[in-house]
């Protein structure tokens, strides 16, 4: 990688662990949760994130894939579409009806196990030049660097693509991926999101468990 990459890399990875300390200092200890419980209450949730190329509506994109994410980041998502800091109503109406301690629980069941880097160095794995405002959080191979941080391996593209543009429009009101998504030319989104959505080890969908009533359909 040329030196301008690995200079915009190192600074804004020291950006990156001055906030996530600043986060970690204000949520303080986190939430357990209880997987079994998350899966009893999931049933909403698997409607659209338990059936493997189901599409949001309108706008047209993939429903993100959350097995091997980061709980911590889970909870995060849930809290910010509960408060409106993401736009999107159906995920503002299930949201909102969650306690923290059930979003906890869901996050823990949809996780599973979280994803962890191989032991594959990150050199390589050649990120665009395009991606260098993301590799210092959310790292060459795709795995968040901490938990608060989204794992993108595998993802699907265009569903990245969708979240660079709503934290680029406002449509997700996070201050900080604003600042990360201005950086990164429309032109370049998908090339970005075609990256990290090619790597391995992947998330994956978290399927649904077949009942009685969807096998008679």
């Amino acid at each position: 990688m040329g030196s301008s990459f690995r200079v915009g890399v190192v600074s804004v990875t020291l950006a990156c662990a001055a906030l996530a300390c600043g986060a970690a200092r204000a949520q303080g200890a986190p939430l357990k949760g209880n997987a079994e419980h998350g899966k009893e209450i999931s049933y909403t949730c698997l409607g659209c994130h338990g059936i493997k190329g189901y599409r949001n509506a309108y706008p047209n994109y993939s429903v993100p894939k959350l097995e091997g994410q980061h709980p911590e980041y889970l909870v995060a998502a849930l809290q910010e579409y509960r408060s409106g800091d993401r736009s999107h109503t159906t995920m503002h109406s299930q949201a909102s009806s969650l306690s923290d301690q059930d979003m906890a629980d869901i996050a823990a069941y949809f996780a599973g196990k979280p994803l962890e880097a191989t032991a594959v160095p990150a050199s390589a794995h050649t990120p665009p030049t395009a991606a260098a405002v993301c590799v210092a959080c959310h790292g060459a191979n795709g795995i968040g660097i901490v938990p608060q941080y989204p794992t993108l391996a595998g993802q699907h593209p265009d569903y990245l693509a969708r979240a660079i543009d709503e934290y680029r429009t406002g449509a997700r009101k996070n201050p900080v991926m604003a600042g990360m998504a201005a950086q990164v030319k429309p032109s370049d989104i998908d090339q970005v999101a075609n990256y990290y959505g090619s790597l391995e080890p992947s998330l994956h969908t978290v399927e649904r468990p077949i009942t009685v009533f969807a096998t008679n359909h």
